[in-house]
């Protein structure tokens, strides 16, 4: 039976083996630290963080994340250890909530390797602090011990490293955070919250607030904050597990199922909240047999709106299943290696038919447990591959692939789609299931296209540097042909910074079209130009928002969205030219203003840390297949993949003739 703790309280640990799982609404950093008998950290190497998550008996998340498991064996960590401390805190520079009084409470559950709860805590009265110390294990006579504390820092990190005594703690704080902040930088961004209750909650998958177990089912945890959750905050990656406000007219959610049998499309803990047309009906499901997947079978207020929560829906299955097969892999994994310890423990059964039988035996039951996750897997696999294949085809031309027939019956929009697709994704587990990567518009953040060489076996198949550029820039024109088909006439202006003229193959579509009106700018002069105009505009913006006067605008100001491509960065471009940029990818976004940066991060290495902060403040993508990308419910490493056109299409050429035509009849 779970024990439900409260500030203050303590339980004994049964086991030595453990995982604590911590769940909040945000994405939030999650350590440890290991201490004496007078709770003294001795040192760096007792602290396990992102940038260093490993310790002996001790390992925790290598990002922020709306969820974490820490894995913990007790048995093996140091015998000066008297103390384990299990650390929370909200990350700072990112954008997000900067106190715990602004978000869900925390909510933390120590569990057996099987998914057992064992205790639990819900972290409440929580106001300005940015950490907290949630849970101890903690040694008494010869026996581990967990309780709840609960202890807050309005002082953050810092001031709860070295309250635990830990020389250089704001060092070391910075250290952790800035690592954090990098982590974040390649997750991809979840959904703004909707306005009314539309959760997507799916029987026999994984639901917000949790937890995968080794059978590759959900266990819900002691009630607390774990509530069926929406998504996260704009622009902040995570699950988001507070529920939405209420709109007064729609009535309140019912809570979900439990979750038990195999994934059911006919979704009956989905609530439709839209007006006509009605929400799609799955068709009569055969006896015995799992009911049809349909498109749009998701909350909103409009079909593009149900597709775009059901695709997100979908990314969040996708990840959630898998956690459960590597959570329930590597409890087959523990369980082999703690019954083949068993076994040399005893010298009589080291040798002999006694100890083959033991190994025999201990090696059928992991072989047995991996392939009961697997059959969990791939059915929950094919369940969602159905769902793909019937939503693929109905996606509007914005979240369509360039080979999707909507695209061959473009017409140019009258408004503005939710959300843009940038390409797929995949996990290795299911790499021939690819998941649309949608980001919502206006662009949150700019983009980066790495023509730099990489770990991947992609890149280290393309010998020659110059093609891995030339990649990346066909690249950058395929999401900028994207963006400028999207838009309506005269909603969106296209810039180009090509200082050397070396892209001049890659924007021939854009140039032949007439899409890109002006001449890429080239030279150090055209550089200075074009960033010295696009600057004046956000500031010429910011200033009339401030002063509420927007009316008061200059007439011949470009209202458009803007968008800079800048090829092959830092050539052209001077210290003050590389500030200017900075301050675009920083101030633009909010006024209208976006980056597409197309650079290899080793050719401005010269900058050294000064450009750090302009790196994090883009989203990186890759000209081919490479496993960069985060999602923000687990942290899975997803391969990306660019959404280019086929080989030998013509859509691109039909799409922006077209659009090239529209913007000349709209400036008449």
């Amino acid at each position: 039976m779970t024990a439900e703790l409260v500030r203050g309280q303590n339980h004994a640990l049964p086991q030595t083996r453990l995982e604590i799982r911590v769940s909040a609404g945000q994405p939030i950093v999650a350590g440890a630290t290991l201490s004496d008998e007078q709770g003294k950290v001795r040192g760096t190497e007792w602290i396990a963080h992102p940038a260093s998550p490993q310790l002996p008996g001790l390992e925790v998340s290598k990002q922020a994340a709306a969820d974490h498991r820490l894995a913990v064996d007790l048995g093996a960590l140091p015998d000066t250890v008297d103390r384990v401390n299990v650390l929370l805190a909200l990350p700072v520079g990112v954008g997000g909530p900067v106190r715990f009084g602004a978000i869900a409470a925390p909510f933390v559950a120590v569990t057996g390797l099987d998914g057992s709860e064992v205790a639990s805590y819900t972290i409440t009265d929580l106001d300005s602090e940015s950490a907290v110390v949630a849970i101890e294990l903690y040694r008494r006579q010869a026996a581990w011990k967990v309780r709840a504390v609960g202890q807050g820092y309005a002082g953050g990190l810092a001031e709860m490293l070295n309250d635990q005594g830990l020389p250089g703690a704001r060092e070391i704080a910075g250290q952790i955070l800035d690592a954090v902040a990098g982590g974040m930088a390649r997750s991809v961004s979840a959904p703004p919250p909707r306005t009314a209750d539309g959760d997507r909650v799916r029987r026999g998958a994984p639901a917000h607030g949790s937890e995968p177990t080794p059978g590759g089912q959900a266990t819900q945890p002691a009630p607390g904050p774990q509530g069926i959750g929406g998504p996260a905050g704009s622009g902040t990656p995570g699950a988001g597990d507070v529920p939405p406000p209420q709109s007064p007219n729609v009535p309140p959610q019912q809570p979900a199922p439990a979750a038990t049998g195999p994934i059911s499309y006919a979704h009956p803990g989905r609530q439709t909240t839209a007006p006509p047309p009605p929400a799609p009906t799955a068709p009569p499901a055969q006896p015995g047999q799992p009911a049809q997947p349909v498109a749009g079978d998701a909350t909103g207020w409009s079909m593009e709106e149900r597709l775009y929560n059901q695709v997100w829906g979908m990314f969040e299955d996708l990840a959630r299943t898998t956690a459960a097969y590597r959570s329930a892999v590597d409890f087959a994994e523990s369980r082999m290696e703690q019954e083949l310890d068993k076994v040399l423990s005893d010298p009589r059964s080291r040798i002999g038919n006694q100890g083959d039988a033991a190994r025999e035996a201990a090696q059928a039951k992991r072989t047995q447990l991996v392939d009961q996750a697997r059959q969990a897997l791939d059915r929950d696999l094919a369940q969602l591959t159905a769902e793909v294949q019937v939503v693929e085809p109905a996606l509007p031309a914005a979240f369509a692939s360039w080979d999707n027939p909507v695209w061959h019956a473009y017409r140019v929009p009258m408004e503005v789609p939710m959300a843009l697709r940038l390409g797929d994704l995949h996990l290795p587990e299911s790499p021939e299931l690819r998941i649309p990567m949608l980001v919502r518009l206006p662009l949150e953040r700019g983009l980066w296209i790495d023509s730099g060489r990489s770990a991947s076996s992609a890149t280290a198949s393309i010998a020659d540097s110059d093609e891995l550029r030339r990649l990346a820039m066909d690249t950058a024109v395929a999401i900028a042909a994207r963006l400028l088909a999207v838009y309506p006439p005269g909603d969106f202006t296209l810039h180009v910074i090509d200082p050397a003229g070396t892209a001049a193959g890659s924007l021939a579509p854009l140039l032949q079209s007439g899409a890109l009106t002006t001449p890429p700018a080239a030279g150090a002069a055209g550089v200075t130009d074009v960033l010295a105009k696009l600057t004046e505009r956000v500031d010429l913006v910011q200033m009339a928002i401030r002063a509420g006067a927007t009316d008061s605008l200059p007439p011949d100001l470009d209202t458009a969205e803007q968008l800079l491509i800048v090829h092959d960065f830092p050539h052209g471009f001077d210290d003050r030219a590389v500030t200017q940029l900075r301050y675009l990818a920083d101030e633009g976004p909010s006024v209208g203003v976006h980056l597409l940066m197309v650079a290899d991060r080793e050719d401005a290495a010269e900058y050294g840390p000064v450009l750090d902060p302009l790196w994090r403040a883009l989203l990186r993508l890759t000209p081919v297949p490479d496993d960069h990308l985060a999602d923000p419910w687990i942290g899975h490493a997803w391969t990306y993949e660019p959404a280019l056109t086929p080989p030998g299409s013509q859509v691109l050429q039909q799409v922006l003739n077209q659009l090239a035509a529209a913007r000349r009849e709209w400036r008449r």
